[in-house]
């Protein structure tokens, strides 16, 4: 295949990408499909933002017991060389 060939065979897929997009845009179907779109792409943001908290509550609670696991062993240490 030529380089022009290459060229016109990427050009009309372009535009029939193109043509395919605007019907989608424009039509009531399409426009319909986008509003779902726009609906699934909240709700995963929402349950990322939700998975996201719960990680950060589990990784703070990690750490304080992480604190207090280290303040026991201190006072234990402690106690051997007072």
């Amino acid at each position: 295949m030529s380089d022009q060939s290459k060229f016109i065979a990427g050009l009309l897929l372009g535009a029939a990408a193109g043509a395919a997009l605007a019907y989608l845009l424009t039509s009531d179907k399409g426009k319909e499909i986008v509003e779902e779109i726009k609906t699934a792409a909240a709700e995963a943001g929402e349950e990322v933002k939700t998975a996201a908290g719960k990680i950060e509550a589990e990784l703070n609670e990690a750490l304080e017991k992480g604190k207090q696991w280290a303040s026991d062993l201190q006072s234990r240490t402690d106690s051997f060389t007072s």
